[in-house]
Formats: structure tokens, sequence, C-alpha cells
């Protein structure tokens, strides 16, 4: 198409007729510049002729100005028609984006209606579902209020048992307590006879081990520092002694302490018990009460050497514990041992309380001994024992024996067994 108009427009120029005019529709005017051309040229053609050389070249130069405008006004001819064409083809494009965007918008209006009907139909659905769980919610609340009321029902009679129980096991507590206070006195016999011991007491029971003197220690430690005015009973009910170097423990203790410790025998005190009890700065005990004093035992193994070595050391044990014996009797050491072994081959010399207060051994022969300190009842146990003899659980391994220590026990019936 744009080769034809081409071809045109040059045999027009050829005739010597404005293409502009030629082609310029009937009901639209000539553009501007083909007729400021065509004008250009009719006056061209008005001026002198010059001579034909000159005008020769002129003519070329009017000639290409003239084919220029023409050009132009082709051009300009051409984008006013693309132009027409494209603003045709913009209208056409909006028309469809009309009829497009009216076809979505029923679309969406088709598309709201459906969703609407759906969600109506979940509205109900919902609703008939919420209406079900307010139902099953309210019976399962009343149920929980119905357990609930159980449950109280319930609480409310164990509490009760529970408060009758605890009343009943208060009053019971109650009663395994006496209504009396321990009585503390400077002197603890009374013009009566009577020794009256408060609960500043220790038990000295059993064999006496290392165990059992740390027991004692510890408590004579306490009640100095809780009261060092007061006097402290170690009481032995019965007491076969033990290690000779536990005893001296306890004796040093008993020196030590600003509180006076007195020793206090109901049944039995034999070998370091018994010199527990004479060295003792007061001692009491009953008429038959028995106190056993012997020479230290030894058991030896080795050869001739370590016996001698073995034997000089004991020897200095016994010195060391025999002579404070001797002196507080007033005798020398060597009657001590002799009248010993005079008194029994075995050299155990045994002698009741009301005759071992003649010999010094003990202080005071009493007829009657309160215990003050007895507040509760015997009957009801407690979680932890006060007596030294609580190391030595029945039926069980013996305390470890420390060094130079050695155990003579009568066991007939197997209830200690050997140790490890």
């Amino acid at each position: 198409m744009k080769t034809k108009s081409l071809c045109s427009y040059t045999a027009l120029l050829a005739l010597g007729i404005s293409p502009l005019i030629a082609e310029a529709p009937k009901n639209n005017p000539a553009p501007e510049k083909a007729e400021k051309a065509e004008k250009a040229e009719k006056a061209e053609k008005a001026k002198p002729k010059k001579p034909k050389a000159a005008n020769s070249a002129e003519g070329k130069m009017e000639k290409e100005k003239a084919r220029l405008a023409l050009e132009n006004a082709l051009t300009s001819e051409r984008s006013k028609k693309e132009l027409a064409e494209l603003r045709a083809e913009v209208a056409r494009l909006k028309l469809e984006k009309e009829i497009l965007a009216e076809t979505l918008s029923l679309a969406e209006l088709k598309q709201k209606e459906a969703a609407l009907e759906r969600n109506a139909d979940t509205m109900e659905t919902f609703e008939q579902m919420k209406s079900e769980v307010a139902i099953a919610k309210a019976e399962a609340e009343m149920a929980t209020a119905k357990l609930k009321t159980v449950q109280a029902e319930r609480a409310l009679e164990i509490a009760e048992v529970e408060s009758e129980m605890k009343a009943f096991d208060v009053a019971r507590k109650r009663e395994a307590y006496a209504e009396a206070n321990p009585v503390y006195l400077e002197d603890p016999l009374t013009e009566d006879g009577t020794l009256v011991i408060s609960d500043r007491r220790i038990s000295l029971n059993g064999p006496i081990s290392y165990q059992t003197a740390e027991y004692i220690s510890e408590r004579i430690n306490y009640f100095n520092n809780k009261n060092n005015e007061h006097p402290i009973f170690i009481v032995i009910d019965t007491s076969p002694g033990g290690s000779v170097m536990a005893g001296m423990h306890i004796l040093k203790a008993m020196e030590g302490s600003e509180a006076p410790v007195y020793v206090v025998v109901k049944a039995f005190a034999a070998s370091m018990a018994a010199t527990i009890t004479t060295l003792a700065e007061r001692s009491f005990a009953y008429p038959n009460a028995l106190i056993l004093h012997h020479q230290i035992l030894s058991g030896t193994f080795g050869n001739l050497t370590e016996t001698r070595e073995h034997t000089r050391e004991m020897e200095e044990w016994w010195r060391r514990l025999a002579t404070p014996i001797a002196k507080k009797m007033g005798v020398s050491r060597a009657e001590f041992i002799k009248t010993m072994y005079e008194k029994r081959s075995s050299g155990d010399w045994t002698e009741f309380a009301d005759k071992a207060v003649k010999l010094k051994w003990v202080d005071h022969v009493v007829e009657n001994i309160r215990e003050t300190a007895l507040l509760k009842s015997p009957d009801v146990r407690s979680s932890s024992s006060p007596s030294a003899e609580a190391d030595v659980p029945e039926g069980e391994v013996l305390f470890r024996l420390n060094p130079k220590d050695l155990l003579y026990m009568y066991d007939p019936t197997g209830q200690y067994p050997v140790g490890r």
C-alpha cells in the first residue's frame, strides 16, 4: 500500500499537479503547507526569467524544495492516517475493555450470589451446631455441678473423720505426756534420801565404745552450753564396761565440765563403768546395785618381744587407771590389786553398793530415785533413742573396735555375729 501511494505521488509531480490537491478529499481542505508550496511555485513562475545557466541551478533547487515539501506533506498525511487508525484501535480496545469489565462484574455478582447462598447454608449449619454445643455445655456444667456437690459432700465427710482422728490422736498424745516439769536442784539428794534426776541426764548402757564416748561427751558439752550450774546425770542401768581409751575419754569430758557431772548406778556397773562411777565427782546407787572392779584385760598375739612390749603398755594403762581409784580408796595400787585376788581368784572384785560405799567406790546409797525427766510414756516409741546403746542394733554386727581394744563377751544365743 505504501509503495502504490509513492508511485502515484511521483506521477503527479511529473505532470506538475500537486498531489495534495489531487488526493485531498473534497470535504477536507488542503493542508496549509501544500497551499504555501503552491503559492510559492506561482510566485516563482511570475518572476522574470534569468539567464538559462542561472535558471538551471535555481530550478533544480526549487524542484528539490518542492519535492521535500511534498514528501513532508505526504508524511504528515500518513501520520494523521496512522494516528486515526490508532485512535480507532484504542476506541475498539476501550469498548472491549468495557465489555470485559461488565462480563467480569456479572460473573462476580453471580459468584457473590452463590457465596451468599452457601454462607446462608453454612450459617444455618453453624447456628445449629452452636445450639447443640450450648446444650452439650449446659449438660456438662450440670454434670460437673452434681459431681462437685458429691465431692464436697465426700470431702466434708472425710474432713469430719480426719478431724475426729486428729482429735483422738491429739488426745492420745496428750495422754502420753505427764502434766509436770523437770525438777532442777543444785543438790539432787533431798533430806529424805531421795535422788531427784532432771532432764539433764545421759544414758550409759551396754558396752563402752568410742561411739559411746562420743555420745556422752557431746551431751555433756550441750548441757554445759545450756546451763553450767545444774548438775548433769550419767545414768547406768547396766554396763559391763568396755574400751579403756573410750572410758578415759568420758572421764576427761566429766572433769572438763563446768557443771557437776554425777553418776547413778541402778543395777550393774563393771570394769570401765565401775571406774567412771568411782572417779565421778559424786556417785549414787541403789543398795542392791553391783559394782565390779578388776585389772584391765588384754589379748596378746605375736612373738615374745611383741608380748613384752604389749605388757609394758598395758601396765602403763593400768597405772593411769588404777592409781586414782586406789587413792580415793585410801590404799596403794599394790594393795588394791592384792585385795582383788583375795576376794576372787579371777580378780573380779564385786560388791553391792551398800558395801561399796564403805570402799568409796560409790559416794551415796539411795533408796529412792525420782526421774523427773520421764514426762513421756515409755510405751510411745521415739524416732531417736537417747541411749548410747542405740549404736548396737539387735542381731547386727557390733561396733568397730579401735586400736588396742579387745571385746570380751558371752553370747550363747548368737545374737551378735562375727563382725567384718
